[in-house]
Order: structure tokens, then C-alpha cells, then sequence
């Protein structure tokens, strides 16, 4: 019966899995098409604006992903529940992703307003810290000696490297900047264009439902990644033959020492000499 529910369960993930991706591709789809097709132009970047309706989504889930490791390291360091690990390390895999591409698209905007692929801006400079900061996490991950020592080391710098999140939002305020300030997330209502901020929230949602399809995933994949290095190491170990005794044998007056068949070969022989 337990067998029986176990894959009437995991029917019922992977169908749920099946309607979250295409709910993802279905709001990927619309936020291109109200990008490319519905919203205007910006009166002074043009056309090249588009890209803000997949940069600043990206953004945005890099930092909720780095969160979300933020909060599950926590809750293992206080819990020590493998399970948290298992939330950070796979949240850290799809932030890695997202601020890569967020660092990608802002060159592609920057090369035609700014007039170089890169700069080193306090926004852009700070945004690459966070992304060496779990890139090391994951690295991490990799060299410690024990499963242990390797959730408790990463937990730390999961904690830890959040603080920059903060730091690379409030970069465009507090330090002189070639990149525009926030035109959302900040005091008084957003300074946009009333569709141009539907496309804009719409493409958020399209990447959120892209991270938690991710993470669907990711953590099914951890799953039984950690189900087969238990079952490994559950295995007995394999026992080692124990060697025959040896008996002794008197041939001509001299003892030898031999084993099983060979015993009664040369205890043949040693009758034929005796004779």
C-alpha cells in the first residue's frame, strides 16, 4: 500500500510539474510579446529599453534566490535538518543563473546608452561581488571533507553574503552612478508608464514561476542524489576471505607446510619416498 501511495504522489508531482512549466513558458511568451509588440518605445533610449522587461526581472530573482539561501541556511544552522541545505545549495544554483544573466542583458543595454560594454560602476561592480560570493559558495561545497563540515561552512557564507543584496539595491543612492536610480522599489509611486509597468510585472512573474519550477526540479534532483549516497554508504562493507590453516606434512624427515589438495598430493608423495 505505501508503494502504491508513493506513486500516486509522484504522478501527482510531476503532473503538477508538467502545469508549471507551461504556465512558465505561457508568461515568458507574453511578457516578449507585450515587450516587443505592446508597450511604446522610451522616449530617450528607444527601442533599446526593451531589455529592462527581462534585466530587471532577472535582478530581481537573483536577489530572491540569494534570500531564500539567506533563510534556509539560517534555518539549518538552527535546526540542522539536512533538508535546508538541500533549499540553499539549489536556491544558490538558480541565483548563480539569474545574476549571470543579469550581468549579461546590462551589457547588452549599456553597450548603446552608455557606449561600452562595461564599466566599472558602483551598481555593476557591487552586482559582481555577489555573484563571486555564491559562485564561492558553490565552490565551497566542493572541498569540504564531510556533509557535515560542508552545510555548516556554506550556511555561513549563505548568511553572510546576503548583506551585499542591500548594499548592490542602495549602490545607485548612495555612491555616484552611471546607472539609473530605482524607478519601483522606492519612495512615492513608480515613475513609469502605466503599461510599461504591467510588462514589467508581468515579466517578474514570468521569472518567478521560472524559479519555482527551477526549484521543483532542483530539489527532486537533490533528492535522489542524497537517497543514492545514502544507499552507498548503507552497503556493507564486502568481507575478506580467511586463509585455510596450513598442515604440516613430514616429508623425509622435514616438516613442510602446505594447504587443502596439495596436503594430500604431498602426503602421496611422501608415502612413495617412505616406501
Amino acid at each position: 500500500m505505501n508503494i502504491v501511495d508513493g506513486a500516486m504522489v509522484a504522478m501527482g508531482t510531476r503532473r503538477a510539474q508538467r502545469v508549471l512549466a507551461l504556465a512558465t513558458l505561457a508568461a515568458l511568451a507574453a511578457t516578449a510579446v507585450a515587450g516587443l509588440y505592446v508597450v511604446p518605445p522610451d522616449a530617450e533610449q528607444g527601442d533599446v529599453q526593451r531589455l529592462m522587461y527581462v534585466h530587471v526581472p532577472a535582478a530581481w530573482l537573483a536577489f530572491l534566490s540569494f534570500g531564500v539561501v539567506s533563510l534556509a541556511s539560517l534555518a539549518y544552522l538552527r535546526t540542522g535538518r539536512i533538508r535546508w541545505d538541500r533549499v540553499a545549495v539549489a536556491s544558490a544554483e538558480i541565483g548563480v543563473l539569474f545574476c549571470t544573466l543579469t550581468i549579461v542583458l546590462g551589457s547588452l543595454w549599456g553597450r548603446p546608452v552608455w557606449g561600452a560594454w562595461w564599466t566599472w560602476d558602483p551598481r555593476l561592480t557591487t552586482t559582481v561581488v555577489l555573484l563571486l560570493v555564491y559562485v564561492a559558495y558553490l565552490s565551497l561545497r566542493r572541498v569540504a571533507d564531510s556533509a557535515a563540515r560542508r552545510a555548516q561552512w556554506s550556511a555561513v557564507v549563505g548568511v553572510v553574503g546576503f548583506v551585499d543584496v542591500p548594499i548592490v539595491h542602495m549602490s545607485v543612492v548612495w555612491w555616484r552612478s552611471l546607472h539609473q536610480e530605482a524607478t519601483v522599489l522606492r519612495p512615492g509611486a513608480p515613475t513609469m508608464d502605466t503599461s510599461m509597468l504591467a510588462t514589467l510585472l508581468l515579466g517578474v512573474l514570468a521569472f518567478s514561476l521560472a524559479y519555482t519550477y527551477l526549484m521543483t526540479v532542483r530539489l527532486r534532483v537533490g533528492r535522489l542524489e542524497d537517497h543514492a549516497a545514502g544507499t552507498v554508504m548503507s552497503r556493507p562493507a564486502p568481507r575478506a576471505g580467511v586463509p585455510r590453516r596450513p598442515h604440516p606434512v613430514v616429508v623425509g624427515g622435514t616438516v613442510a607446510r602446505t594447504t587443502g589438495r596439495a596436503a594430500g598430493r604431498a602426503a602421496g608423495r611422501a608415502g612413495g619416498l617412505d616406501a
